[in-house]
This record gives structure tokens, sequence and C-alpha cells, in this order.
């Protein structure tokens, strides 16, 4: 199953939230998922000056865990997540690596003080995923602003995003995902 991606729930998630991303996953890239064991809440990563967790360390715990038989490794968490320079994180991914965590903390509408939109927040989800992805096969950031790839600095950029990856991108996914399968196989 060396083809297969590894969601892991870190602290609490819906698994309707975990379904519909293995969901998007396949229809998206033909990749199958794995929903795996839920690690922990983490609270090793929790930051009490910005009452906010340090992504890096929610990554770096993610990638020691079991990858063997795993293409990818998505984490996904509903605490806040941050990088040092930056406010905050939608999510985050090591480039060309196999692990990326996605927060959905500022995905739900209720965040913004909007009304809750299970619709908005699955479309916001299924963006995030892809985009982290598009990262762990070594795609950068995209200038096109339809492009999943497309950087979301603000929840606006994410709403504006498509959920594919443009022409170029989709090219790139598929020879970085050519290029993993047969690294993976050997």
């Amino acid at each position: 199953m060396s083809n297969c991606v590894t969601i892991c729930p870190v602290g609490s998630v819906d698994e309707e939230i975990l379904e519909h991303i293995a969901k998007c996953i396949w229809i998206r890239c033909g990749l199958t998922c794995r929903i795996s064991k839920r690690m922990e809440n983490p609270q090793y990563a929790y930051n009490p000056t910005r009452c906010q967790y340090d992504s890096k360390a929610i990554l770096k715990r993610l990638f020691q865990r079991n990858l063997h038989g795993t293409l990818r490794l998505i984490g996904v968490t509903s605490v806040d997540l941050y990088v040092p320079i930056l406010k905050f994180v939608f999510g985050l991914a090591q480039i060309e690596g196999k692990c990326s965590i996605i927060s959905l903390h500022r995905l739900h509408p209720r965040f913004y003080d909007q009304p809750s939109n299970p619709d908005l927040l699955l479309a916001r989800v299924e963006k995030t995923v892809m985009h982290e992805l598009g990262h762990t096969f070594g795609i950068t950031h995209c200038r096109d602003r339809r492009c999943v790839m497309y950087s979301s600095v603000r929840i606006d950029d994410t709403d504006a995003k498509h959920t594919d990856f443009c022409p170029t991108c989709f090219e790139l996914f598929k020879w970085y995902l050519k290029k993993s399968l047969q690294k993976s196989s050997e």
C-alpha cells in the first residue's frame, strides 16, 4: 500500500471531515486513503504566549510515526496553528517530504463570526488539504489565484481558489507523483 495516503487526526476531529478528505484525495488524485489511529491532543506544541500550537513541532511528531507503507501522511487538527514568522497558518507541509498538517480552526465560518456552513467548511478543508498535499510533492506556490496552490494568506484567498490544480501545477503533480511512486516501489 505504498500509494496510500494516511490521514491522521491530531486531537479530536470529526470523522465526517476525515472521510471527506479521503474522498477528496481519491477523486482529485486517484490515491487511496486510510484513516489512522488518533494522535493525542498536541499539548507538547502549545505556546502559552501566543495561545496557539507550533505547527513545526506537530509536523515533527507526525514524521516520527511509522511511515512504512504510506506515500504521504496528512495530520488534521482542530487547534490553531502558527509558525514563528506568521500570525497563523491554515496548514504546513514538508516540501517534497512525507508529512503535512492542516488546521480546521480558522476554516470554520464561525471563526469569522459567520453562521455555521458545513459546505463552506468542507470546501475550505478540501482546498487546504490539496494545497498541503501539493507541497509534499514539491509544488510551490502558484501565481494563478484560482489554482489550489495559490498562497492563502487570508480566508478570502482560500475561498477564491478552486479545489483543483491549474493545468501547469497538475502536470507537475502528476510528474512528482510518478517519481514518488517509482521511488516507493524500489
